[in-house]
């Protein structure tokens, strides 16, 4: 499936000359990375993008919007946004907002943990543990 290479020129342009943003090919279209996670894309003339958790069902009430149902089943955290509803810069760059605070949320990584000890034993044979429940 092709992708609107004009809608393609006006992210870019949104992006401008940020370092972390990439593009990759993607559900049969283009899609845009922030930090290495997904931020949004283009799926034939539709605008895709993520949406965070807690604004995902007023998104969804929106005019010119829809669930992102790539497979037939609806993903949850993305939309397709039809064309009148990313027509003027101001709008494009809204949805566009959408998705890079998902994106750099999801980039941010929780802190490493101390190592674990293991519940196996050499040769992956579960440990046997012992209460100490008096």
């Amino acid at each position: 499936m092709a992708y609107d290479e004009q809608l393609a020129n006006r992210i870019r342009g949104a992006f401008g000359t940020r370092q972390d943003v990439t593009e990759r090919r993607m559900f049969g279209g283009l899609t845009f990375l922030v930090h290495g996670r997904m931020c949004c894309g283009i799926v034939g003339n539709d605008l895709m993008v993520r949406i965070p958790g807690d604004e995902f069902e007023a998104v969804l009430r929106r005019r010119h919007v829809r669930p992102m149902d790539f497979t037939g089943k609806p993903l949850k955290g993305f939309v397709y946004v039809s064309p009148p509803g990313f027509r003027t810069p101001a709008a494009l760059l809204a949805w566009l907002a959408y998705g890079e605070r998902v994106a750099e949320a999801k980039a941010v990584k929780p802190a490493p943990r101390g190592p674990r000890a293991s519940t196996r034993a050499p040769g992956g044979a579960a440990l046997r543990t012992r209460s100490t429940r008096g």
